[in-house]
């Protein structure tokens, strides 16, 4: 079949790398514009525009899914088009551009977690299975049949950076055996069942960890949150990044937010145990080791959240 591919960030990239080596050809592949990134602000290709360059694959960099994003997918005359993370909504009549519509993989086991930050919506929840499904492209928001599905139980601290890299791996294959089913006319999608739930896009403040709940609670808010946008505190006022935790192997009785050194573990207390935290950013610093932190920590008696 003739594949339009759309997306993004680097997620995306092990599906199109796939695809890429099958039977099928990418006629097209969308992603959004060149983005500034780091201190300087550089303007830089997305990771999936980047791996579109290195495989010879035409491309189109386009921040909505517009008429002229629409007038060029036509052009191309697809059969299919196969979405992963690009970051737009697609919408009539590109919806229907390619003979077989758009399937789209997504992360998580739908109709749960349906919208933009599904795993980290997930960990933050404290969900122990997760998953990623492929379903057809509909004008409701993650609602269209589901051509397969895969489960996956994360390690116990596993961030939601390392959940999406493991699921976008796994996904690959997922998506391109849905490809192939689509292809050979034998693919059955079925309805979604149960109950829905809404993934909404992380803020900044959801990264902000409150150490009055239970140890599960914040570790499972750093877990969603890790890497972006990021898990933080603050300590005598200052913004403190929190990179790197774990639970505490000791420190019993420490009062929520209070923060004291267990020979080289630097603890902060909870509403139950206490939560270990190993690596850590101080606003306008880079990073570094929590106990190196800690010694040239300049406040009497820190209290994270304060």
């Amino acid at each position: 079949m003739r594949v339009v591919f759309a997306g993004t960030p680097t997620a995306a990239v092990p599906t199109l790398h796939r695809l890429a080596e099958g039977p099928h050809e990418i006629v097209a592949v969308l992603t959004r514009p060149d983005a500034p990134l780091g201190r300087k602000r550089v303007l830089t290709p997305s990771p999936v525009a980047e791996a579109a360059r290195q495989l010879g694959l035409p491309l189109i960099k386009t921040a909505r899914l517009d008429d002229a994003a629409t007038t060029a997918v036509q052009a191309a005359q697809p059969d299919l088009g196969v979405i992963v993370a690009y970051g737009g909504l697609v919408h009539e009549p590109l919806l229907s551009a390619p003979t077989h519509g758009w399937i789209n993989l997504h992360f998580s086991l739908l109709p749960r977690w349906r919208g933009a930050a599904p795993v980290q919506r997930a960990l933050i929840a404290g969900d122990e299975t997760l998953g990623a499904c492929v379903f057809a492209l509909v004008p409701e928001l993650d609602a269209g049949d589901v051509y397969a599905r895969l489960r996956y139980e994360p390690p116990a601290m596993a961030t939601a950076g390392d959940v999406l890299d493991a699921l976008a791996h796994r996904g690959a294959y997922l998506v391109d055996e849905v490809v192939d089913a689509i292809a050979h006319d034998r693919a059955e999608p079925v309805p979604q069942e149960g109950e829905a739930s809404t993934a909404a896009k992380l803020t900044v403040d959801d990264g902000r960890l409150d150490w009055k709940e239970p140890a599960d609670r914040v570790l499972a808010r750093w877990r969603g949150v890790t890497p972006e946008p990021g898990a933080f505190t603050t300590v005598g006022g200052a913004r403190v990044k929190i990179l790197a935790a774990r639970p505490g192997s000791h420190g019993d009785g420490l009062a929520p937010g209070r923060i004291a050194a267990e020979g080289t573990d630097i603890l902060v207390g909870t509403a139950s145990e206490p939560i270990a935290v190993d690596r850590v950013q101080p606003a306008g610093k880079p990073a570094m080791a929590a106990a190196d932190w800690w010694r040239g920590l300049r406040v009497d008696d820190p209290v994270a959240g304060s």
